[in-house]
């Protein structure tokens, strides 16, 4: 055997290359596997919480993240019907304020560190198959004709929810309710620079925020069924959605008035919100695989590496003992245990805005919250927009104790 690794992580995005980074700046051997080619453009709303910058403090995320990133978000907001609102986005204390950063430019800083820390990528590679041995995990890799093998003690699946291919968890067939997700760039927005705006429209949501070079993201999810209804004979989806938007938000119309859009639109789905496995069988699974909030929350790319923080941490401190099927299992129900008390409340949370924004009178509803605007505060704060789970900057300084004799055994041989 070759390319033995003491984990194999698949997926680059924020949840695969934070995890990562933290195992190998722990002495760890790893190795990433990502499909896609970067810099990419992808479907996301694009803020990252105050509670995830820990996360990015090391020098070169950090410097380069505070350069590049949107303004400070001060405000969360409301656009729905002729409802304009806005209120206090909850204090994260020490950890300042959250601010947005396109994934082209996110997930190339975050990929560039791994690397940094020596962890050995393979892109644009896919895998293709797993087979479990008894102290390894053996992944087929495929690009174009090639093929490769690689083998490690742990794998990390943070290979994102919609994952079409036999490595996905689920098998989800098209259904009326499903939410199609959209995103689009535009310059020469309106939008007050600190605000970041929920988006409520019959069928759907969605969120607007500054994000880097002074641009504005706009995303947004709409029901399958909604979309059909709207949609012109002929008209792209893209452009339904949009006249959707703002022909019932007048906040939105505003912001957009006079800007022009950047690029296409992308789209990706369905979307399907919920909590899912944690680990099976001595592979674990982080970021929206494991289990993601709806967008209406905007707190997907904070979940996604935050969780890899709460696995990474469990793995380096037992890392002497993964040869151990029993290790393994206390580790996966750990790691259970703390990503559901980080992440449960935020989940039905979301449910529940989602729920209702997306009733066909939800906007007629809305002025009654200009009587409570601190209402907002307290969603955002429902959310997990100040809620702490990274306790430390760093989980482990220098190389683990001896490393890992099973995995060093397998790279000699």
């Amino acid at each position: 055997m070759k390319n033995i690794h003491d984990a194999l992580v698949i997926g680059g995005g924020p949840a695969g290359a934070t995890a990562a980074r933290l195992l190998a700046r722990a002495g760890w051997s790893v190795v990433m596997v990502e499909k896609s080619q970067f810099p990419r453009r992808k479907v996301c709303g694009e803020f990252i919480s105050a509670t995830s910058l820990p996360l990015l403090s090391e020098r070169a995320i950090e410097d380069a993240f505070a350069r590049r990133a949107g303004p400070d978000v001060r405000r969360v907001g409301l656009f729905a019907g002729s409802t304009v609102l806005a209120s206090a986005m909850p204090s994260a204390g020490r950890m300042g304020w959250g601010r947005a950063l396109g994934r082209e430019h996110l997930d190339l800083l975050l990929i560039d560190a791994a690397i940094g820390a020596g962890v050995d990528l393979w892109q644009p590679w896919k895998a293709v198959s797993f087979e479990r041995k008894p102290d390894r995990h053996l992944c087929r890799l495929a690009k174009d004709d090639d093929t490769e093998e690689l083998a490690a003690r742990i794998v990390i699946r943070a290979n994102g929810s919609w994952e079409k291919s036999r490595l996905a968890l689920e098998n989800f067939r098209a259904a009326k309710s499903d939410l199609l997700a959209f995103k689009a760039h535009f310059r020469d927005s309106r939008l007050a620079e600190d605000l970041m705006p929920l988006l409520v429209f019959p069928g759907g949501y969605g969120g607007m925020v500054h994000t880097d070079d002074g641009r504005v993201s706009l995303s947004c999810c709409i029901r399958r069924d909604v979309l059909e209804r709207c949609r012109g004979s002929g008209e792209k989806a893209a452009d339904a959605v949009l006249r959707h938007i703002l022909a019932n938000c007048e906040g939105a119309r505003e912001a957009l008035r006079g800007a022009r859009l950047e690029g296409s639109w992308l789209s990706a789905g369905p979307i399907r919100p919920g909590m899912r496995a944690s680990s099976v069988d001595g592979m674990f699974f982080t970021g929206n695989i494991a289990g993601e909030a709806h967008a209406i929350v905007a707190e997907g790319i904070s979940m996604a590496m935050q969780s890899s923080w709460l696995l990474c941490r469990h793995l380096i401190e037992n890392g002497e003992r993964l040869s151990s099927p029993e290790a393994l299992r206390e580790i996966g129900s750990a790691y259970r245990r703390e990503w559901r008390a980080a992440f449960a409340t935020r989940i039905r949370a979301a449910a529940a805005f989602a729920h209702l924004a997306m009733q066909p009178k939800a906007a007629l509803a809305a002025p009654l919250l200009k009587l409570f605007p601190d209402v907002l505060t307290w969603g955002a704060k429902l959310s997990g927009k100040a809620k702490e789970v990274v306790t430390e900057h760093k989980i482990h300084h220098g190389r683990p104790r001896g490393g890992h004799p099973a995995a060093a055994r397998l790279r000699d041989e």
